[in-house]
């Protein structure tokens, strides 16, 4: 069984979730954090050494504000609450998006959480926070155009490389699967640069929901596809094979 070695998910569907049962959004915010446990608790399980989650997007502040603070509480009891377990399991945290804009108590414990486990060589969480696929590649051509600027780099020069060294995730491999649940067909402004050749897989459920046996089923699917990365069918990587 080929397992790829990074898996991004789009967790959605929490406030759909807690909607169809009568409850406040807030309980399917809360139900989704248990959901990411267990999440990372499988992909650790089933072989997976990076898994990207999308937690919060740049676009997610037009929330109302009530939602909004939820949201940065639930955050901070993650954190608090999992963080020594995570690396107890030499898990290594790293965070994409954004920082600049943060305040400074969500920014003190991103930064506890990657400082503390950046020696962690099991498996690589990376979270995205007030991330935006968009929002990343004009960051980084703002890098590159400050060290064309510096004469440390001739704009002629520039590569696809260069960009990929630039934006948030350098030195992470690009997902080989990318993961939407909630049933929605769209990726959202996420790693637009980075899923130029992932597997996209949409499933029903609702976030909240997503469990072990949603993850096997991703990856069965997975599994399924042949990955041609511009090659003909025969040159390809068949999975299922």
């Amino acid at each position: 069984m080929s397992v790829p070695q990074h898996v991004a998910i789009i967790m959605d569907g929490n406030g759909r979730w807690a909607e169809r049962r009568g409850q406040a959004r807030t309980a399917g915010h809360r139900r989704g954090v248990e959901a990411v446990r267990a999440a990372v608790e499988s992909a650790g399980e089933l072989g997976v050494k990076y898994l990207t989650l999308f937690a919060f997007s740049s676009e997610n502040w037009r929330r109302p504000q009530q939602e909004v603070n939820d949201l940065m509480g639930l955050l901070k009891f993650f954190i608090r609450r999992d963080l020594a377990e995570l690396h107890r399991e030499n898990i290594k945290i790293r965070v994409i998006g954004d920082k600049a804009s943060l305040k400074a108590d969500i920014l003190s414990l991103l930064t506890e959480a990657e400082e503390l486990t950046k020696a962690n060589t099991a498996m690589q969480l990376i979270i995205a926070f007030n991330y935006g696929g968009r929002d990343e590649i004009a960051r980084a051509a703002r890098r590159l155009a400050a060290r064309v600027s510096q004469g440390d780099l001739n704009a002629e020069d520039i590569r696809e490389e260069d960009i990929g060294a630039s934006l948030d995730t350098a030195g992470i491999p690009d997902p080989d699967l990318l993961i939407r649940t909630s049933g929605e067909q769209r990726i959202s402004n996420f790693l637009l640069w980075q899923a130029a050749y992932a597997e996209f897989v949409f499933l029903p459920c609702l976030w909240p929901d997503f469990d072990r046996k949603a993850f096997e089923e991703a990856l069965d699917i997975y599994q399924c596809r042949n990955r041609r990365f511009g090659k003909t069918a025969s040159q390809g990587l068949a999975l299922g094979t």
